[in-house]
């Protein structure tokens, strides 16, 4: 069994940046990839970025390229967004997400909550 548990949600101004964690257990090993998702109130869950669990590959949003990064560590089976530049559309509920294979997240967290005031 996986547990993703996130943190690092809260309210930032418009302009200003947070970061979010993942912390992952149970299976890891079998992970090919994690990733990070938004929902916003009454909008559909988007994809924000992704990373490879096993070499260096990562990918955007083009929302969000050049002002978010994901990155891993994978001694602490922790995944992170970086996120700089905030504006007030990033506010949403973001989650991490882990896959096995190469199409399909098999393991979600509860989410965290990003607010941006502008």
């Amino acid at each position: 069994q996986v547990q993703l548990v996130e943190s690092g949600g809260g309210l930032v101004e418009a302009g200003g940046s947070l970061r979010l964690s993942c912390a992952a257990s149970g299976r890891t090993f079998n992970f090919n990839r994690m990733g990070w998702f938004r929902q916003a109130p009454g909008k559909e869950r988007e994809f924000v970025a992704s990373i490879s669990w096993i070499v260096d590959s990562t990918g955007y949003a083009g929302s969000v390229k050049g002002r978010f990064t994901i990155s891993r560590d994978r001694a602490k089976n922790t995944l992170y967004l970086q996120m700089n530049s905030l504006k007030p559309e990033d506010a949403a509920v973001y989650f991490c997400a882990a896959r096995m294979g190469f199409t399909t997240y098999d393991y979600w967290g509860q989410g965290t909550q990003v607010t941006v005031s502008s």
